[in-house]
């Protein structure tokens, strides 16, 4: 099977993902998630004209001129409605909150005002409606405030709970089952024996999709057997994921077995070998419902591949709109070679510029190096056959996340 272009793997990936169906979650469990239908106000706030600082309710018709002396006639504060009126050369006290009192449509900062017993005096007049929140100021009863598609942020739900909703209707989170493969592989804290090295695929693979939204369950390590992978296979599709992420075995050696064990299990492949460094021996294929993507082992491919093709299947599935990651413009920081047939994707640096940001490629893009990975920002996109590029040239990068 030819190398296949990254535009075109990504297409293929993206061609059978629909947005997962709604489920209404409580708002501590909506953060990140789309909306499946517009949401109403249910009530209007303020529910009614509160005050806005702390100071005396008055009629504006007495305190449009000063001196003025009012009478007392009683407290608001917050949750505490007056049940009295406010007349003719009388106040009441009220506080940040209070419900303004009837009769009642200014307030006077308690910093403008002398009290004496039953009695306070202004010194300074104060125009109508001064101080006051008027009813629906912020929203009205009916209005939609949030549409369906909508992604949601903490602000919205800030939002949503004063529209007095406990609950919304969102798209369902992806489930994705991670499963590492090889018998190499030992777990941190382990001490590894002679060709044995420590798994440490999975924890970004985990945390990229975690944070992208998706329901995790982690399948662990399997070993260099069909049966094994196979039985791990299942475990995913008994748990109902959406998605199966391999790591490692993904190409066609004698102890490269997850194809094999796929193919037991009824996989549909799309595509195997992707024109991509690092990352070129990518699969992907679907198990009836549940999509699987086969990233290599090397821990810069893995990430690197789930970076391109995980994180935007799991936005679709999740029913957002922005798919891609965005790339943005930047300048090289060093001189790069020519390239050849695969799409370079060079772990690099940023330095802010007034000119535009610089990016530097680190000096080594081997794919088993992992301090390189964790001390990039971004990633330099150099398509295939790009021409030799030198210091200061511009070019495209793709900003790395969590």
């Amino acid at each position: 099977m030819a190398l296949m272009p990254v535009t075109e793997a990504l297409q293929r990936v993206l061609a059978g993902a629909r947005a997962l169906p709604s489920e209404t979650v409580a708002l501590n469990d909506a953060l990140g998630r789309v909306l499946t239908q517009d949401v109403m106000a249910l009530r209007s706030q303020p529910p009614a004209a509160v005050s806005a600082m702390d100071g005396y309710a008055v009629r504006s018709a007495d305190v449009g001129q000063a001196p003025v002396t009012l009478k007392l006639i009683g407290e608001v504060a917050a949750g505490h409605p007056f049940d009295g009126k406010v007349g003719a050369g009388e106040a009441a006290r009220i506080f940040t909150g209070g419900m303004m009192p009837e009769g009642a449509d200014t307030v006077v900062i308690q910093e403008l005002a002398a009290r004496d017993g039953n009695t306070v005096t202004f010194q300074n007049p104060t125009a109508k409606g001064r101080n006051v929140r008027g009813q629906g100021i912020d929203f009205a009863k009916g209005q939609v405030l949030l549409r369906q598609g909508h992604r949601l942020t903490g602000r919205d739900l800030m939002l949503a709970a004063a529209m007095n909703h406990p609950r919304l209707s969102v798209h369902r989170r992806p489930k994705l089952a991670v499963l590492g493969t090889g018998d190499e592989l030992v777990a941190p804290g382990s001490q590894p024996g002679p060709g044995e090295i420590v798994y440490s695929n999975g924890f970004a693979l985990i945390a990229m999709a975690r944070s992208e939204g998706a329901e995790v369950s982690d399948l662990g390590i399997a070993r260099d057997r069909v049966e094994d992978i196979a039985a791990a296979v299942r475990r995913a599709r008994d748990w109902g994921a959406d998605i199966l992420l391999t790591t490692g075995g993904a190409s066609v050696g004698e102890h490269d077995l997850v194809q094999k064990a796929l193919a037991t299990e009824g996989l549909d492949l799309s595509f195997w070998r992707v024109a991509l460094r690092p990352g070129k021996p990518m699969m992907h294929g679907a198990l009836g419902g549940m999509q699987v993507l086969g990233v290599p082992g090397n821990p810069v491919s893995s990430y690197v591949c789930a970076f391109l093709f995980l994180v935007p299947l799991i936005r679709r599935l999740a029913g957002r709109a922005d798919i891609d990651h965005p790339t943005e413009a930047a300048r090289l920081g060093c001189d790069l070679p020519a390239n050849d047939e695969r799409a370079d994707y060079l772990r690099a640096t940023l330095t802010p510029d007034p000119d535009g940001p610089i990016a530097t490629s680190l000096p080594s893009q081997d794919s088993s190096l992992m301090e390189p990975l964790a001390k990039a920002d971004c990633l330099v996109i150099r398509p295939p056959h790009a021409p030799a590029a030198g210091t200061g040239s511009p070019c495209v990068i793709l900003k790395l996340g969590l």
